[in-house]
């Protein structure tokens, strides 16, 4: 896995400033330094600092932003690099300043004083310290060490491990999205959940064989035309009131989509080893609950299966029974993500009994059509648990906008010859896709299906991700879990 940085942190000194190599960056805001060491590097550089931020090049930087003072007088530094972060900045512009000190890749000495949004400037920091380079050879910029200089060394300690627990599940599930399809095989992927055990995670996988025995032949169908077998992962983290009803997390793992025989334009189609994001936010979120010891009972279900046409495949006109007992029609064998999900969660539901579900998957490009890359779609049964996502997802900056559903959109799925057909039509795309999900979800079942067909992989820098997989989801569905799920202390 791509390794996470790690800062050493080290107390405020003045007299180390002058004689220290490589890059500084200091926090400031307004037209002056105001914090003891931004005030020491500019009396050290003869006012250098407040030059920079009376001029007219200073008056256009937003907050989250820097300007470099390179090659200062007075100081062995090659540069300082002149933050400007409020004191009363949100979260994402937090966030934004500390990927601003990542991007440059330079060994660092960064002069955090007491900043009331540090754990967020450092969790920035970590997130963007981040390159999948692993298919590169010589293209690589080696990343310079960073040190944390603060005023509360103990403070910093905890704001970089509770950092650490959520950059390593979100560079598991970047890691997972970005690798190719011939390398993060359905074999390879369930291979790499299996080493979830070490930090705690039950994991079991299921072979074809069993999810026969279990009826998952909407799941079977997706990949009898692949010469990779179909896996079911269950990973369960027990961390919460023993025999307590876990929360579910249901995830799409369509490790390479083809379109199967409706196949896909050519166009595009290399990017649809991102099919798999919704079951690699799933694992990533384990990992997170698990590296920060997460008082709850959470249990994690990723169908894993890969869609290619062949002699075997799988056939526009087929009728599939479901574990459920309904029949579907598969009229487009593209739409195969509901497929895989519908199994999954009948599965998690029979077997679980959760408190609730959310399942994820880059289900539509009409949510693209619909919201871009800036939000997710959200599609609930439930008012209590879809506010409290939407929350969560708020507060820690991940776009996610609430899609209506309704019965006009269910009636398009009627088949002439089955219980249903997976598909109904372009018009509403994304919430037909939805009504088929909530066919398989219990009447009494608080269920949220996340559609992330336009955030998992960003096609150009994000303020916290370079071009690529993102790991979108990660933080939210924590942060839900921390906030509505885990045990209060008392």
């Amino acid at each position: 896995m791509t390794d996470v940085l790690s800062p050493e942190i080290l107390p405020f000194d003045a007299d180390a400033l002058a004689g220290r190599t490589g890059r500084i960056t200091i926090l400031v805001d307004g037209t002056e330094p105001a914090h003891a060491s931004a005030r020491r590097i500019d009396r050290l550089t003869k006012g250098a600092v407040t030059r920079l931020m009376t001029s007219e090049a200073w008056a256009k930087v937003k907050p989250g932003e820097s300007l470099d003072l390179t090659w200062p007088a007075g100081l062995a530094a090659e540069a300082v690099q002149v933050l400007r972060l409020p004191r009363k900045a949100d979260v994402a512009t937090a966030r934004k300043a500390g990927a601003a000190i990542a991007r440059t890749k330079a060994a660092s000495l960064v002069l955090l004083e007491n900043h009331p949004r540090q754990s967020d400037l450092i969790l920035g920091l970590l997130l963007r310290a981040y390159d999948f380079d692993l298919y590169k050879s010589g293209e690589t910029t080696p990343r310079g060490a960073v040190t944390l200089m603060v005023a509360d060394v103990e403070g910093a300690k905890v704001a970089v491990a509770s950092g650490n627990a959520l950059a390593q599940g979100i560079f598991f599930t970047r890691d997972l999205v970005n690798e190719p399809a011939n390398v993060l095989t359905t074999v390879e992927f369930a291979h790499r959940l299996t080493g979830l055990r070490d930090l705690g995670v039950h994991v079991e996988v299921f072979d074809e064989e069993e999810l026969e025995r279990l009826g998952m032949r909407l799941l079977l169908g997706v990949g009898i035309g692949s010469e990779c077998p179909t896996k079911m992962v269950v990973m369960r983290w027990n961390g919460g009131v023993a025999g307590e009803a876990p929360f579910a997390l249901v995830g799409k793992g369509v490790c390479f989509d083809t379109g199967g025989i409706s196949i896909k334009p050519a166009g595009g189609m290399e990017e649809m080893t991102m099919d798999m994001g919704g079951a690699g936010v799933v694992a990533g979120v384990m990992k997170t609950l698990a590296l920060r010891g997460a008082k709850a009972n959470v249990v994690g279900l990723v169908g894993i299966v890969e869609n290619m046409p062949d002699g075997r495949a799988q056939r526009p006109g087929d009728i599939v029974k479901s574990m459920k007992g309904d029949t579907v029609e598969v009229i487009n064998t593209d739409a195969e993500g509901r497929l895989v999900l519908a199994d999954v969660l009948w599965y998690a539901q029979e077997t679980f009994k959760p408190k609730g579900i959310i399942n994820l998957a880059t289900l539509t490009g009409a949510i693209i059509v619909a919201l871009g890359a800036e939000h997710a779609g959200v599609f609930s049964n439930n008012d209590d648990l879809c506010g409290a996502f939407l929350k969560a997802a708020g507060s820690e900056g991940e776009g996610a906008w609430r899609m209506p559903m309704a019965q006009g959109h269910d009636d398009k799925l009627k088949s002439r010859l089955a219980d249903m057909m997976n598909v109904g039509g372009r018009e509403g795309g994304a919430t037909i896709a939805a009504q088929f999900l909530k066919r398989f979800v219990k009447d009494d079942m608080p269920w949220v299906h996340l559609d992330i067909a336009g955030v998992t992989l960003s096609k150009g820098d994000t303020a916290t991700a370079p071009k690529g997989a993102t790991g979108w989801g990660v933080l939210a569905l924590n942060r839900l879990i921390a906030d509505a799920y885990e045990m209060k202390e008392t």
